[in-house]
């Protein structure tokens, strides 16, 4: 294989010519031994991702300004945009930062006063007290969180408001995903834009931001708390524009001033936690604006299943990572087992076999397809039968399978929609779909507004000669769901999997 026989050299000189394709604002490129790390640590990195419980769809490691290392498990690809969660926070603090810097608003404004005509009846002290300040730092003083209340509403910022307030605001941290909600909702009360129309001419245009989206709620704010998919190198951009303290090619395009109170601790999650659950907590270490602050004197913007901005100054890097895990604190741990020592040592001898092996393994990242085989008996039964399927809470109607060229198209029609969905014979098929995936605030309604069709890659095979196993990756979430289908006669049974809720949904139909 060619990039077996690259040497140091001839490898560096590939990495010239590739940056010279990417835009000009992506981000310089180069090696990791040309910035004092050795290919060894990442490789050791992408080991333990493949041992563990996580499933890493892409990272990126900048260091000096550079980007030394940087892939994605296939079917994800540089070019796609990734659900962020909750690391749009980070954003939207940012866009409250452009606010305070254009005299617009101020941390200290009572957020009663953006919206007079949305308040209840009765205005308690604690909500005539709340600050803007209390929802960057997410000490509102409810109790439980109530976003999924909220977004049960058709005006979130109403609801918000009516929802009663339990303790002193700025007393004590509780997440909330509204709060951040209605920083964005603030902003464009004050802008009369949406926090990404804001965003754009300020952050997104001069970090070369493209193409990024941001859904909306029914009053048409961003969400703000959620909801923004940009492309890894941009979360990578925007984690380097806060380690250069606001600066972008030598251009003050964020207050230094700003950076350096968002990034800062303002209040701690469990401050009566004893010692040793702290310091093997990165979730311990205190809440600035929209951020949490790391161990080993990082902090970071993070999002739910495992998106991350790592920022360390101390090691002059940033880390963006997009991911589906469990543990997220499994995947800090990686970080700063494997890349954090790596980064201590300042010079490093470049070594063909390492960047050879390293280069190798970036190339051919990929997540595993499971099955047996592409092909059954069974498909000259099922193809073109249309299924009744049983009333059921996912309000599926019919379904059908076409089998064609190796592929199978899976026909959904619902109440409402009719989807067709390609999937390919154990290996990804690229696509498209309006029907929405699993998602954390799915019972949300109209939460996903604003956005395009879903991109998707769709696998198939058969498990057994009647069993039908149909994996569908939503690629710019990450999310999956997979659909096992058990045929006998002119019955059917399927299994609807979300790779975020552990229980099945089971459907049941016949040919009629």
């Amino acid at each position: 294989m060619f990039i077996k026989k690259l040497t140091v050299a001839a490898a560096f000189f590939l990495l010239l010519l590739l940056d010279q394709v990417h835009s000009q604002y992506s981000l310089p490129r180069s090696t990791p031994e040309e910035q004092g790390v050795s290919s060894q640590a990442i490789i050791d990195f992408l080991d333990s991702a493949v041992r563990n419980k996580n499933e890493f769809h892409s990272f990126m490691i900048v260091r000096h300004g550079k980007v030394i290392a940087e892939g994605w498990w296939n079917p994800y690809r540089a070019d796609l945009k990734h659900t962020l969660y909750s690391l749009s926070k980070s954003f939207t603090a940012t866009a409250v930062g452009y606010a305070v810097k254009e005299k617009k608003l101020k941390v200290t404004d009572k957020v009663i006063s953006f919206f007079p005509d949305q308040l209840p009846d009765t205005i308690s002290d604690y909500l005539q007290s709340l600050t803007v300040k209390d929802l960057l730092t997410m000490s509102v003083g409810q109790e439980p969180d109530p976003t999924f209340k909220v977004v049960g509403d058709t005006n979130w910022v109403r609801s918000f408001l009516a929802l009663p307030i339990q303790y002193k605001p700025g007393t004590r941290f509780l997440y909330n995903s509204t709060a951040t909600f209605m920083l964005s909702a603030i902003v464009q009360k004050v802008t009369n834009e949406k926090i990404y129309d804001y965003l754009t001419p300020r952050l997104f245009e001069p970090l070369g931001i493209e193409n990024a989206d941001w859904e909306t709620d029914p009053q048409g704010n961003n969400v703000g708390g959620w909801g923004l998919r940009v492309k890894t190198e941009d979360i990578a951009k925007f984690g380097q524009l806060f380690l250069q303290k606001g600066k972008w090619k030598r251009k003050r395009i964020l207050p230094k001033k700003w950076v350096k109170e968002a990034s800062s601790v303002k209040i701690i999650q469990h401050p009566d936690l004893p010692k040793d659950e702290k310091d093997s907590s990165d979730w311990e270490q205190g809440y600035c604006y929209q951020m949490w602050r790391c161990r080993n004197n990082a902090y970071r913007g993070d999002g739910a299943y495992g998106q991350f901005c790592i920022i360390m100054p101390d090691q002059d890097a940033v880390i963006a990572i997009t991911s589906e895990t469990p543990d997220m604190q499994d995947e800090l741990n990686a970080v700063w087992k494997f890349l954090l020592p790596a980064m201590k040592k300042k010079n490093q001898k470049p070594n063909d076999s390492l960047v050879q092996e390293l280069n190798l393994q970036l190339q051919t990242l990929a997540l595993p397809i499971p099955g047996n085989s592409n092909t059954s008996d069974m498909i000259a039964d099922i193809e073109g039968k249309n299924f009744s399927i049983q009333p059921n809470d996912k309000r599926i109607e019919h379904v059908s399978f076409h089998f064609d060229n190796d592929l199978c198209t899976l026909n959904i029609k619902s109440d409402t929609e009719t989807y067709d969905i390609t999937f390919g014979p154990r290996k990804w098929n690229e696509g498209e779909t309006t029907k929405k995936g699993p998602y954390l605030v799915s019972g949300a309604k109209n939460n996903l507004e604003g956005l395009p069709p879903f991109k998707v890659a769709g696998e198939y095979n058969w498990r057994e000669d009647n069993k039908l196993e149909m994996v569908l990756r939503y690629i710019e979430s990450p999310h999956t769901e997979t659909m096992v289908c058990y045929f006998d006669g002119n019955n059917i049974k399927i299994e609807i999997r979300s790779s975020i809720s552990p229980q099945p949904v089971t459907l049941n139909g016949e040919v009629k």
